[in-house]
C-alpha cells in the first residue's frame, strides 16, 4: 500500500480508502468488522463514513469495531465522517445544512455514535446556499480549536465553491479545507474541466467516490442485457445516476471494452484497472473503495499493486474522454489558455489524450 498526505497537511493516509456506505445496509456488522480488519491487515489506514450512511448505523458499527479492537489496531486509523443532510426523516427547519447549529449537533451526534472524542477529517457533505460560508468556516475552525476534528474537507463542491471556501478561509485566518471528495471515474471525468484544477491550485487532495462507476467498470453489466439478480442495478435498474438507461451509452460500452482489454492483457480484473487509473490521476490522495462483500474488497485491494503503463493510460483516456464543447474547456479554450504561459502550464486539461 502506498501512502500520501491529505492535501497540504502532514497527515499520511493509504492510497486506498475503505468506504463504509454499505455498512448496516448491504453489509451486516460481522461482515463490516471483517472488512475493517482485512483493510488494516493490507496496510490501509484511511476509513470514510458519514452520518447519513444507513441512517447512522455505519458510524455505530465502526464505533463498536473501535471499542472491540486493541489500540495497536485502531490507533493507525485515520477516520473521516461527514455532515450536512437530514437524518431519520428529520424535516425540521434546522435539520440540515451547514449552519453552526446543525453542524455542531451533527458532529456531536457522530462522535457519540463512533464512541470517540474526535475524528481526523470532518467533511461538509455538500454546499449549502442558505448558510453564509463565513458561518460554516468559523464553525469548522472552532471544531479544530476544540480538538473535535483535526482537519476538514469538502464533498460534492463545484470549482467556484471550492475556490471561494479556500480564499475566504485565508481572509478570515481560519483553518482551511485540505480535501475534496467528488465523484470521479472513467465514466465521470467532468471534474477535470474545472474542479480538479481548482483543487490542485489550492493544494487540496481528491478523495474520489464511485471510482467503479457504480459497478459498471467491474464488468458486471452487459450491452443489450438489462441487469438482473443480486446486484445494485439488478435490484433497481433505474437507480439514480447509475441507472442502466442513463449510463448505458455507447461511450460507456466503449470505455468498458478498453478496460476489459487492458485487464486481459495484464491478467488482472477490470475493477483493478479502473481503480488503478483513478488512483494515478493528478491530485488524487486516496480512492474510496465500496464493497458489499469480502470478495469484492479483496479484488479492490489488489489495485494498490497495479501501475498502468503510459500506453494503457492513454488508451483509457482516449476511450473515456467526455468530449467537452470547443469553449471554454475544449480545443479552443485550451489554445487560448496556452498563449503566453511558459511550458503550457495549466494550458492543457488533465487528460493526457489532449496533451
Amino acid at each position: 500500500m502506498e501512502y500520501r498526505t491529505l492535501g497540504r497537511s502532514g497527515c499520511a493516509v493509504s492510497s486506498l480508502c475503505l468506504g463504509t456506505m454499505t455498512f448496516g445496509a448491504e453489509t451486516d456488522e460481522t461482515g463490516a468488522h471483517q472488512q475493517l480488519d482485512r483493510f488494516g491487515e493490507a496496510g490501509g489506514n484511511f476509513v470514510d463514513t458519514a452520518d447519513v450512511y444507513s441512517d447512522g448505523r455505519s458510524e455505530e458499527i465502526i464505533g463498536r469495531w473501535f471499542a472491540s479492537r486493541p489500540a495497536d489496531v485502531t490507533e493507525p486509523v485515520v477516520l473521516a465522517t461527514k455532515g450536512r443532510f437530514p437524518r431519520g426523516g428529520d424535516d425540521s427547519p434546522n435539520g440540515a445544512g451547514l449552519s453552526a447549529r446543525h453542524l455542531t449537533r451533527a458532529l456531536d451526534t457522530s462522535l457519540r455514535r463512533l464512541g470517540l472524542k474526535s475524528v481526523d477529517l470532518y467533511q461538509v457533505h455538500a454546499y449549502d446556499p442558505l448558510t453564509p460560508l463565513e458561518e460554516t468556516l468559523r464553525t469548522l475552525d472552532q471544531f479544530v480549536r476544540a480538538g473535535k476534528i483535526r482537519y476538514w474537507g469538502l464533498s460534492n463542491f463545484t470549482g467556484w465553491q471550492l475556490t471561494k471556501a479556500v480564499h475566504l478561509a485565508r481572509a478570515l485566518n481560519v483553518a482551511g479545507p485540505v480535501t475534496l471528495q467528488p465523484q470521479y471515474s472513467l465514466l465521470a471525468r467532468e471534474i477535470e474541466w474545472g474542479i480538479a484544477p481548482a483543487a490542485l491550485d489550492a493544494g487540496m487532495g481528491l478523495l474520489p467516490w464511485s471510482p467503479l462507476g457504480g459497478g459498471w467498470l467491474s464488468g458486471k453489466y452487459k450491452r443489450d442485457e438489462r441487469p438482473a439478480g443480486a446486484t445494485r442495478l439488478g435490484e433497481d435498474p433505474d437507480r439514480g445516476m447509475e441507472a442502466y438507461g442513463r449510463r448505458g451509452t455507447e461511450r460507456t460500452w466503449n470505455v468498458i471494452d478498453v478496460v476489459q482489454k487492458v485487464a486481459e492483457d495484464r491478467g488482472v480484473s477490470m475493477a483493478e484497472v479502473a481503480l488503478a487509473w483513478v488512483t494515478g490521476r493528478p491530485a488524487v490522495t486516496s480512492t474510496i473503495l465500496g464493497a458489499r462483500t469480502m470478495s469484492q474488497l479483496e479484488t479492490n485491494l489488489r489495485s494498490a499493486q497495479l501501475h498502468l503503463t503510459a500506453a494503457e493510460t492513454a488508451a483509457l483516456d482516449a476511450a473515456s474522454d467526455p468530449q467537452p464543447a470547443d469553449y471554454p474547456y475544449g480545443e479552443l479554450g485550451v489554445e487560448q489558455r496556452a498563449r503566453g504561459l511558459p511550458g503550457g502550464h495549466w494550458a492543457q486539461p488533465l487528460s493526457p489524450a489532449r496533451a
